[in-house]
């Protein structure tokens, strides 16, 4: 399973790129927004640091202009993702994107019956959001399980990469499942390194090697 890092925090993506936890990124507008600089400038940074796709989000509503835009975000660097929503228009621009041999993340998917069209419109990606139909009381997870079957049955390509990750959980869950990528905020990926018997098991040993008096080195 691939570790994408959902976030355009420069400083977050090189602690996890440093212990070989980025395979790649993703951004959007919002992470745009919270990063508090300039688009381009910060998604080429990104792209340095990070060999891995890196997502670039059009902000277009017309595929025209959502392809214009596109073409100029991959401009970038190399390893540029151009990201599109799952709108008619994203798929067409998806497409078009595609043919002229550029990455394309499909985003914003809610169900099997997008997905199977944007794997038909020739998506690397697939970005189906669990967090935000958990939301809503549906199952987020079984989105994955079903698109998964589904791709498998047919031979599909695109990749899975789940997004709207909450919880450490959510990644096991669509690891189990076999989606391809996760794309995660840092805090959730670190917090997989937590559990409350290594906490306890720790303070027990450094409590014991205390009492012995001795030093290492």
């Amino acid at each position: 399973m691939k570790f994408f890092v959902d976030t355009a925090d420069v400083d977050a993506i090189r602690e996890l790129n440093d212990l070989g936890m980025v395979d790649g990124v993703t951004t959007n507008p919002s992470l745009i927004l919270k990063a508090g600089r300039n688009i381009e400038e910060v998604t080429r940074e990104i792209c340095e640091m990070v060999d891995g796709p890196v997502s670039a989000e059009v902000v277009a509503d017309k595929a025209e202009d959502m392809i214009r835009e596109g073409k100029h975000l991959a401009k970038i660097a190399d390893n540029i993702t151009v990201k599109v929503p799952l709108t008619w228009d994203g798929l067409k621009a998806c497409r078009a994107l595609s043919n002229d041999g550029h990455m394309v993340n499909v985003t914003l998917c809610f169900s099997p019956a997008q997905a199977i069209l944007a794997a038909k419109a020739g998506a690397t990606f697939i970005s189906p959001f669990i967090g935000r139909l958990d939301d809503i009381h549906l199952d987020g997870v079984e989105l994955i399980a079903d698109i998964r079957e589904i791709y498998d049955n047919y031979g599909y390509e695109t990749q899975i990469l789940a997004a709207s990750i909450r919880t450490v959980n959510h990644i096991i869950e669509v690891g189990k499942i076999g989606t391809d990528v996760i794309t995660s905020p840092p805090a959730v990926i670190k917090s997989m390194a937590k559990h409350i018997l290594t906490d306890k098991g720790l303070e027990q040993f450094t409590s014991d090697w205390a009492k012995t008096g001795q030093k290492i080195g």
